[in-house]
């Protein structure tokens, strides 16, 4: 089964960091969080990915088209084209598609774009800037089981405040940026049936306004719910947390 990556948008919340490079570019410990999303299917055992290209994109052929290189012990003749490889690194086995979508494509038009790498089998589609430590195995049997031609997974975010309850004018608890207690979102991390690319009209619509509004109308969109870790990777902020927690030993999504 493949996995399509959004990883083509302008990133504009983030602009510290996206002026310079696409958002899934952008590092956590080290590795892009594109590659910590990638780790994440591999790990289950899903290897073959098809990452949609669109803004800086040349950075993310430069990174899987020198990966072996990087990443292995190698012996270089100078003056030919000999070049001897040494070791071996964990993501071996990964097939990697680096498809141009163009800069300014919705992620909608950029599914559609991909459909010939895609065939006719069911397929999963994530966004290129969250993790989570999502079950990849129960999310696809959910999907089976459902009958419908989309699953998208809910999660619920962490709030952007801490969290009080007080008894008696007095404060018993804090808690510092909880997770949200009521209500879901859409996290990403979903399995399609190849008909879903029958109901994108073009470039311009996105996945969530166009194919998923439809999927609903006609009632084929399940809802996986995840309750454990999921965060995205917006701002700032939020790539300081990640790298935190990463720094830390404590990365909730390093499943691997």
């Amino acid at each position: 089964m493949k996995t399509v990556i959004f990883a083509g948008g302008l990133g504009t919340r983030l602009r510290e960091e996206t002026e310079f490079r696409p958002k899934p570019m952008v590092e956590i410990g080290g590795r892009p969080i594109l590659w910590h999303i990638m780790k994440l299917y591999a790990y289950s055992g899903y290897k073959d990915f098809v990452i949609c290209l669109g803004y800086k994109g040349n950075a993310i052929r430069d990174f899987f088209l020198n990966y072996e290189l990087r990443n292995r012990d190698v012996t270089i003749t100078l003056g030919s084209a000999e070049i001897q490889t040494y070791t071996q690194h964990d993501e071996c086995g990964w097939r990697v598609t680096l498809a141009e979508t163009g800069e300014n494509t919705m992620t909608g038009g950029r599914l559609k774009r991909v459909g010939a790498y895609l065939g006719n089998d069911t397929f999963m589609a994530t966004y290129g800037d969250g993790v989570a430590d999502i079950d990849i195995e129960r999310l696809i049997a959910f999907h089976r089981r459902q009958g419908k031609l989309g699953t998208v997974t809910g999660v619920r975010p962490s709030s952007r405040y801490g969290e009080l309850t007080v008894e008696g004018g007095k404060v018993k608890t804090f808690q510092e940026k909880p997770q949200v207690g009521e209500g879901w979102i859409s996290g990403g991390f979903f399995v399609f049936e190849p008909e879903i690319l029958n109901l994108i009209a073009g470039d311009e619509e996105t996945l969530e306004s166009g194919a998923l509004s439809r999927l609903v109308n006609r009632g084929e969109l399940a809802l996986y719910q995840h309750p454990g870790f999921w965060q995205c990777m917006d701002t700032y902020r939020e790539m300081e947390l990640l790298n935190q927690m990463w720094n830390r030993g404590l990365a909730p999504w390093k499943v691997w």
